[in-house]
């Protein structure tokens, strides 16, 4: 199956440490070698980078490893094919508008009976069973709520509702973004850290690379990270429950949402 990435953080942050360790995973020491993307919310703002090659052997991927896009949040994929083609159209995070804000969505697993999910307001423009359940996800956002809620809590709510599911159809681990809050969605395997003072050293698990984040931070710094796996051998991560929903801002988990109800 594919893997994901992604990051929320209190002030505009790079991601270069953790990406040079998960592209690794796309075709080196993971066998994901069916094409990548990265999205990045920046100065009100939204742009995205994606390629149907390895993340491994790209140039575009080196390029974002080396070049330090500074955001509040990320979202990466990098893709093991299972339903459609190996092509661009196929390649994830794939990206809608909703209450004038991009949404950016990221799936990894594999949905049955996909196709019977009804489509509404948007449309599909690969042939994954991922961008298909996201038009129909966000479709039904738009219908709930066809103006942007003053409050989110009730939003919250229904796409835990809907997360779970799709949970139903099989695997549905999710990272999704409006530029305002990254939520995180986990049916079988999804992982989270958050680093902030006092800051220390972190080695890469899939690279030759080590940092110490005190040479790179101030105190008042908070960025959390979230993966299929952990990206780190000497740091504490934190796996999801299957059925849990988090809503990030500011690199801080503002809500969990469970399959119990609780919140």
């Amino acid at each position: 199956m594919c893997e994901l990435l992604g990051m929320s953080a209190n002030v505009p942050t790079d991601i270069c440490f953790s990406f040079a360790g998960f592209l690794h995973r796309g075709g080196g020491t993971g066998p994901h070698r069916d094409g990548w993307g990265i999205a990045f919310y920046e100065a009100g703002g939204y742009r995205d980078f994606r390629d149907p090659h390895p993340s491994v052997e790209s140039p575009i991927a080196r390029l974002i490893r080396d070049y330090p896009i500074k955001s509040h949040i990320v979202i990466s994929h990098i893709r093991q094919a299972n339903v459609g083609q190996i092509s661009l159209a196929n390649t994830h995070p794939f990206t809608r508008e909703l209450w004038g804000r991009q949404w950016c969505y990221a799936h990894n697993g594999q949905l049955a009976d996909w196709q019977g999910l009804p489509l509404s307001f948007y449309r599909p423009v690969g042939g994954t069973d991922s961008e298909h359940a996201f038009c129909y996800l966000l479709g039904e956002l738009r219908r709930r709520f066809p103006e942007p809620p003053a409050d989110p809590e009730p939003m919250w709510r229904a796409l835990h509702e809907l997360c779970e599911q799709l949970r139903g159809l099989g695997v549905f681990n999710l990272l999704l973004a409006d530029g305002h809050y990254l939520y995180a969605y986990c049916s079988t395997k999804l992982a989270h850290i958050t680093r902030r003072a006092p800051f220390g050293e972190a080695t890469l698990s899939d690279a030759e690379l080590c940092v110490d984040f005190v040479e790179h931070t101030t105190p008042d710094d908070v960025v959390s990270v979230l993966a299929t796996e952990p990206l780190t051998h000497n740091e504490a991560w934190v796996r999801m429950a299957p059925g849990e929903l988090l809503v990030w801002r500011d690199g801080e988990i503002r809500a969990r949402l469970k399959s119990d109800g609780v919140s």
